[in-house]
């Protein structure tokens, strides 16, 4: 019961932190934009949604990895996520290019430890 109340959460603080980023940041929402900003390198960080397919999952980390990119894993699926963002519509990735007045980049475990 403990572990399902804390990723309930820490699940609240990330979509707290997101919505932040929706009003001060920029961002991209979508598979081709977010590797586009993970190809020029704007891309600080990249969350995925849990039913992401694993061939594209693969694809946005490797790139990730390639830019020097954290990734977060977000707990819910596509339909949750874009919920999160204020979206009605599903949204499967998205990159943030610059977070605003959030403290995302530096509170996410799949973020970078050099902006830390």
């Amino acid at each position: 019961m403990g572990a399902q109340k804390k990723s309930k959460k820490s699940n609240e603080s990330i979509n707290s932190r997101l919505a932040l980023v929706m009003k001060s940041g920029k961002y991209v929402l979508g598979y081709k934009q977010t590797l586009k900003t993970l190809r020029n390198g704007k891309s600080k960080l990249v969350i995925i949604a849990s039913n992401t397919p694993p061939l594209r999952k693969s694809e946005i980390e490797y790139y990730a990895m390639l830019a020097k990119t954290g990734v977060h894993h977000y707990v819910g699926d596509n339909n949750e996520l874009g919920t999160a963002c204020g979206k009605y519509y599903r949204v499967c990735t998205l990159s943030i290019t610059d977070p605003g007045d959030s403290d995302i980049i530096r509170t996410m475990p799949g973020a970078q430890a050099g902006d830390a």
